[in-house]
């Protein structure tokens, strides 16, 4: 894909949480943070048989996430989100500078 570097990950990793993959298929989660890329713009993806398409991808420093951003990520709010992110990550640290890519998708029509 041009523009961007070489994929970390295949695709199908993108969103793998049971309660993640649940929070697409209603629709309330429409973005995925990575520290890699696992999808590109027009990439087709599958969770439980429901096509999404990713629609973007965009670098973003973690300091520069909001409430909203977190909401996309299918979450109630930025702490929630950032709570459950060092849980998942023992021995993390956050840092505000580092950045993630971010895969914004929506469900295929």
């Amino acid at each position: 894909m041009s523009g961007f570097p070489e994929k970390t990950c295949e695709t199908d990793r993108l969103v793998r949480h049971p309660k993640l993959v649940s929070a697409a298929l209603a629709d309330s989660k429409t973005e995925q943070r990575r520290d890699g890329i696992y999808a590109y713009p027009g990439e087709v993806f599958e969770l439980d048989g429901v096509p999404f398409i990713v629609t973007d991808l965009k670098r973003q420093k973690l300091g520069d996430m909001s409430d909203a951003d977190a909401k996309a990520e299918g979450y109630e709010s930025f702490e929630a989100y950032k709570s459950l992110i060092l849980r998942m990550h023992k021995g993390m640290q956050w840092q505000s500078d580092a950045q993630v890519w971010v895969h914004c998708f929506q469900r295929k029509v």
